[in-house]
């Protein structure tokens, strides 16, 4: 398995259809509770153990969820309400060495609850128009909002998957 990635990269190619959105709106939707059973009874050497050689801790990684997702969310808005906009990336290796990832999870766990419970209910009110609207990522290039609804499905579950297969792998 490549620890990197160990459910894959994000690959889709085809339609988004109705019910395709809606997986990847509950595995949103889930992803807060996965995220709190995969780190549930860690002590704080295990947090603080890279899920691969050079990789983030587990604790980075779920302050990670939190950053990336908080940044998704506004993404996510933007392109909503205005026409086309140029997000702004941001460092996220930099952003994992502040001093806030050395924080005790829970507070990454209670942010990511309530973030995606408001996530979920705009993803939900999306009507197929909003779905075609974009944003420019200037790495990326234009992204649209449907498509983004995968990416961050992945984007869970690979950094969940970060996780359960380093327990898995030390037996923990």
């Amino acid at each position: 398995m490549d620890l990197r990635y160990p459910v894959g990269q994000f690959k889709h190619n085809g339609d988004l259809t109705p019910s395709l959105i809606e997986g990847w709106i509950k595995e949103i939707e889930g992803a807060p509770a996965l995220l709190r059973k995969a780190v549930r009874d860690l002590q704080d050497n295990q947090l603080n153990t890279p899920y691969r050689p050079d990789g983030w801790t587990v604790r980075q990684v779920v302050h990670h969820l939190a950053d990336s997702h908080m940044n998704a969310y506004v993404r996510f808005k933007l392109a909503l309400t205005e026409d086309n906009p140029t997000i702004k990336p941001y460092r996220e290796e930099k952003w994992a060495e502040l001093y806030d990832s050395r924080l005790p999870i829970e507070v990454s766990l209670v942010l990511l609850e309530a973030l995606h419970a408001r996530w979920v209910t705009l993803l939900r009110s999306l009507s197929a128009a909003d779905l075609e609207k974009t944003f420019i990522h200037p790495d990326s290039g234009e992204v649209k909002v449907g498509f983004n609804i995968g990416i961050y499905a992945w984007h869970s579950c690979h950094h969940i998957a970060h996780i359960t297969s380093l327990r898995n792998r030390l037996d923990w």
